[in-house]
């Protein structure tokens, strides 16, 4: 647990005796302790970093966030703290996008790089998204519920689709959001668009949109293979009684099968079977 200096970025460390590097990315208004059951799994065989990512989590100072700017500083923290200054990069939602502009940017600091539901295109009632609305919604839904559980636990269940045992940490992240993060984080990510340079990223990049997803995430998730000279894009579907909450994050509601999927991509071998082509 530390804080980095070259970005001010709050991040955990495991396995640092191994050679290989993973930076784990997360998804918008969380931490990186939705990363648990990777670095579970990983932390034997490879050295893994998990920031949190600028004005969330405990990297509330390190803002204002903003895609192009968390990209900058993730690419920081990858030269200073990745082994040899390179990585392997897996991000989901926000985590994602976050990715995709790493590529566009920085694609010499990763080796190979996993991006989850990346949103590249506009989602319906665009004027829900404005600074303005998005602080009115903090406001009358966030900032009065602080300490209410049955509400935190209502929206960890039914917008994330993630299980009791993360209660707690996700409670902490709902309590550390701020209005100016809430607000920054939001529009920030709903408002990025596919950026410039894709295709000078030579970087085996795997694109992974749920199944149940907005038709406009796995849009997104096509216009990313074709921009990309070494994309695959999959889809995962989680079968009957799964949700759109629950197929956007699986690396917590389908760990295993998520971190079989990101190990045999970056050590180049086949593709879990369950998982669909992107077509």
């Amino acid at each position: 647990m530390s804080i980095d200096p070259r970005t001010g970025l709050y991040f955990e460390e495991y396995g640092q005796q191994n050679p290989r590097s993973i930076v784990f990315l997360h998804g918008g208004g969380i931490a990186g302790w939705m990363w648990r059951y990777q670095v579970e799994y990983f932390k034997s065989s490879y050295h893994c970093l998990v920031p949190d990512l600028p004005e969330q989590g405990q990297s509330t100072g390190a803002g204002p966030f903003s895609i192009d700017g968390a990209a900058d500083s993730i690419a920081e923290f990858i030269r200073g703290q990745a082994h040899d200054g390179r990585a392997n990069v897996v991000g989901l939602s926000e985590g994602a996008v976050v990715v995709v502009a790493l590529l566009s940017r920085h694609p010499e600091t990763i080796d190979h790089a996993v991006s989850s539901s990346a949103i590249l295109r506009p989602l319906p009632g665009g004027g829900l998204y404005s600074e303005k609305a998005l602080r009115w919604t903090y406001r009358w839904f966030m900032a009065p519920f602080k300490n209410n559980d049955g509400y935190i636990r209502l929206n960890m269940r039914s917008s994330a689709g993630v299980a009791e045992e993360f209660f707690t940490d996700f409670k902490r992240s709902f309590q550390q959001t701020t209005e100016d993060g809430f607000a920054n984080m939001l529009s920030s990510a709903i408002s990025y668009r596919l950026p410039p340079h894709l295709g000078e990223a030579n970087v085996p990049v795997l694109v992974v949109v749920g199944q149940r997803e907005y038709r406009q995430m796995i849009d997104s998730g096509r216009d990313l293979v074709q921009a990309l000279p070494q994309a695959r894009g999959v889809m995962v579907t989680l079968g009957k009684g799964s949700s759109l909450a629950k197929e956007h994050n699986w690396a917590m509601t389908a760990p295993q099968l998520f971190n079989t999927t990101v190990g045999a991509w970056i050590e180049d071998q086949p593709l879990p079977a369950e998982l669909l082509n992107l077509e």
